[in-house]
């Protein structure tokens, strides 16, 4: 008996779809009924799975499914594909998922979301692509009070270095000829983002986040509204800082909204200012040069990966679904 696979398992929801679904509306509506207790499952992302699954199989001509719209894009049954209707598909290409989050902003700290940007940094396959991104705190209490120094240090940095992925002479040949293997990271950390503050909260993470390959805001919750998502598309297409929901509710969903735009040269005058302002990031600065060196990454002086589905339970007081 054949393995019943990602595929089938879209198969099966999308004979009984009303209309055309984004991967993760897939994957919702098998977790609603029994078609998911067929599933073999592994990995804490499994929708992740599906939707790579789905994206590789409809490039064929031979796939069973097709692929509508953009942004996001849609899936459908060719066996279906007479049914649709340009009302089916009015709309698709502009059409955004709802994103949302939990709002009991009034609950925690939120610098207990750290923990959370490290776990998503570290796990999350979208966003690292199976690299292994460490992150550090940087806390701005430690900054020189003197220096001019609002909007200028993010929340938390983060870096990779592609020690276990790339042959160990390249990396000495890389170092020898400074061709940048090492990438940085930059996270502007909020609770929740609304029509009210979604301007000051986007500048911020422009401000302190110019400097990396890489920057992102990131959101516990993000008010449900098409007019300030727009927004926020807007501006990360026009300035290039990414946008990161992280979901409380569950962890593994947590995603990259909108992508940040990567940029190949650092900007090496506000790092300096930034080192100069406040020693967690010259220590940061300096740790990351400790490793490329040794070709070890000492992960001690990283923020620890936790079990964060427990993390959340603990210190946030938000129950988890037990669901695999």
């Amino acid at each position: 008996m054949a393995k019943y696979t990602f595929l089938d398992y879209a198969a099966e929801v999308l004979k009984t779809a009303p209309k055309p679904l984004i991967y993760q509306e897939i994957w919702e509506a098998g977790k609603n009924t029994n078609t998911i207790s067929k599933l073999t499952l592994k990995g804490k992302t499994p929708w992740q799975t599906l939707g790579a699954r789905l994206f590789m199989d409809v490039q064929s001509s031979s796939s069973q499914f097709i692929k509508i719209g953009k942004n996001p894009a849609r899936f459908w049954l060719k066996s279906r594909q007479a049914e649709l209707t340009p009302a089916d598909l009015k709309g698709l290409d502009t059409e955004k998922p709802k994103v949302g989050g939990i709002e009991n902003a009034s609950t925690y700290h939120e610098r207990k979301l750290h923990t959370l940007v490290a776990y998503f940094a570290y796990t999350n396959p979208a966003f690292s692509r199976g690299k292994q991104i460490y992150t550090k705190t940087i806390y701005h209490e430690k900054s020189n009070k003197k220096a001019l120094s609002e909007w200028v240090h993010p929340d938390m940095v983060g870096f990779y270095l592609p020690l276990e992925d790339w042959n160990s002479k390249l990396i000495e040949f890389n170092k020898s000829t400074d061709k940048g293997a090492i990438r940085l990271f930059s996270f502007e950390i909020k609770k929740h983002i609304d029509r009210n503050n979604y301007r000051e909260y986007f500048f911020q993470a422009v401000s302190n986040s110019s400097w990396a390959n890489e920057g992102y805001l990131v959101a516990a919750s993000i008010q449900q509204r098409d007019d300030l998502l727009s927004e926020l598309e807007r501006l990360s297409v026009s300035f290039g800082i990414g946008v990161i929901l992280l979901d409380l509710k569950d962890i593994d969903a947590s995603r990259v909204i909108y992508p940040a735009r990567p940029k190949v040269a650092l900007d090496w005058e506000l790092m300096n200012k930034l080192c100069e302002q406040n020693e967690d990031f010259a220590t940061f600065v300096d740790n990351v040069r400790k490793d490329y060196e040794v070709n070890t990454i000492h992960k001690s002086e990283y923020e620890p990966i936790l079990d964060a589905e427990a993390y959340i339970e603990k210190e946030l007081g938000i129950p988890q679904s037990k669901d695999s």
